[in-house]
């Protein structure tokens, strides 16, 4: 991207931050189905992936059934921004009645614990939302790591977002973060990571909706550095205003194999929860990205 078009995005992105929080709610939430229908009507890149992506999950539906889900998931991408715009301002009474999160007591018993927990989530629903959640309605701040995007002020604004948030937000390049994250684990603390999709062109091979994709090794390896316990998670909106999520079953470290030969098994369950959340909520899975590795060219990573 050019240096103007790296200007341009960050200056959208600041406006949208400025002035969307600021509209009458039933306002904003018209103003995000506008965007995404008019996004979708135009059947850029984003969308013709959104609709590849889909058709892995349900390789069943007929075209007009694709393009039905894909408009509804560009709404569901486009809910994500809006309420991610409007969440500084909200309280913690409205983050409490915004989100309803099932078998919460896998979180709060393993915290209470002391072993310190991960959890691992996919691109599903809010997850800004989620964090919030945890920060202001249970009262546990948490650590996360963040792409580096471009331009630089722009990474910026999303760190210092999240951060008046309540995260503690680490650089996702750099080879720190995962020292940082065992040292807030070993203390008991709490680490989410957005991890259905690698972007190192490093992570674990697993079979995702039957086909070869590749994942962060970050979470099983963490939870098996550490000690930690390793949760996954699935979020999903309904047609009420109140998002809603569930706490999956630990994913153990097998008692056998090599740490390699683990965090292959590990993945491979965190990849299976993931699937199950997607495959009953496909229009709420933001992937406008190629994930598969049919898709990727080899010489250029994930796109």
């Amino acid at each position: 991207m050019s240096a103007v078009g790296e200007w341009l995005t960050d200056a959208l992105y600041g406006l949208g931050w400025a002035t969307v929080r600021k509209l009458p709610e039933p306002v904003a939430a018209g103003l995000g189905r506008r965007i995404a229908d008019t996004a979708w009507r135009r059947r850029g890149q984003g969308v013709l992936r959104l609709e590849a992506n889909l058709a892995r999950v349900v390789p069943d539906a007929s075209p007009q059934r694709l393009a039905e889900l894909s408009r509804a998931g560009m709404r569901s991408y486009m809910r994500y921004w809006m309420e991610s715009f409007r969440l500084p301002s909200w309280s913690a009474e409205r983050v409490g009645r915004s989100v309803e999160v099932k078998d919460v007591h896998l979180l709060t018993e393993g915290l209470a614990s002391g072993r310190g927990v991960v959890l691992a989530l996919p691109h599903l629903a809010n997850w800004d939302l989620a964090g919030v959640w945890a920060t202001r309605s249970l009262g546990v701040p948490f650590t996360t790591v963040a792409e580096r995007l471009k331009p630089e002020s722009l990474y910026d604004r999303f760190v210092a977002y999240r951060e008046s948030l309540g995260m503690e937000v680490l650089p996702h390049t750099g080879g720190s973060a995962f020292g940082a994250l065992a040292r807030r684990l070993r203390a008991g603390g709490l680490v989410c990571l957005v991890a259905d999709r690698d972007l190192s062109s490093s992570g674990v091979e697993v079979d995702f909706f039957g086909e070869r994709a590749r994942m962060p090794a970050g979470p099983a390896l963490l939870a098996q550095h550490t000690g930690a316990l390793l949760l996954p998670v699935t979020l999903w909106y309904d047609d009420t205003a109140t998002m809603r999520g569930r706490v999956h079953p630990p994913v153990d470290p097998p008692e056998t194999g090599t740490r390699a030969q683990k965090t292959a098994v590990m993945t491979q369950a965190l990849a299976d929860a993931f699937a199950g959340g997607i495959a009953d909520h496909p229009e709420d899975w933001h992937m406008l990205q190629r994930l598969w590795l049919a898709d990727l060219d080899p010489a250029k990573g994930p796109k």
